[in-house]
């Protein structure tokens, strides 16, 4: 599995890369309708495409004449499985700390249940 993320986050390591992703989000398309916004040769995409192919992210497929693209959403769900391990590190709310730290102190200042007899 870790090849795998390897190759995933390589490919989507790269802006052109992601640009594809997300024009294929949309719909199914061909290698030439891929490569018409981007300024660079057919050449160049095509081993973009190869990448993104390898990693599992899109698939290409032959239908006549036409090379086809689509995407391939399993790929990206390991990723983000992958990912969300990480979430158990949820940002800190600074703002409830600051309160709580503020009543704690106060009601400490005041005498209150948190103060310690000497």
């Amino acid at each position: 599995m870790s090849h795998d993320l390897d190759l995933i986050f390589a490919a989507l390591a790269d802006p052109t890369r992601r640009n594809i992703l997300m024009m294929l989000l949309e719909d199914d398309m061909a290698v030439t309708d891929v490569a018409e916004p981007f300024e660079m040769s057919l050449a160049a995409v095509s081993k973009h495409l190869t990448i993104l192919t390898r990693a599992g992210l899109i698939a290409q497929e032959k239908r006549g004449r036409v090379k086809w693209c689509k995407l391939e959403p399993d790929a990206m769900k390991a990723a983000s499985i992958w990912m969300q391990g990480f979430g158990q590190f949820e940002e800190l709310d600074l703002d409830g700390l600051e309160r709580f730290l503020e009543k704690e102190l106060s009601s400490t200042s005041e005498g209150g249940p948190s103060a310690t007899a000497d």
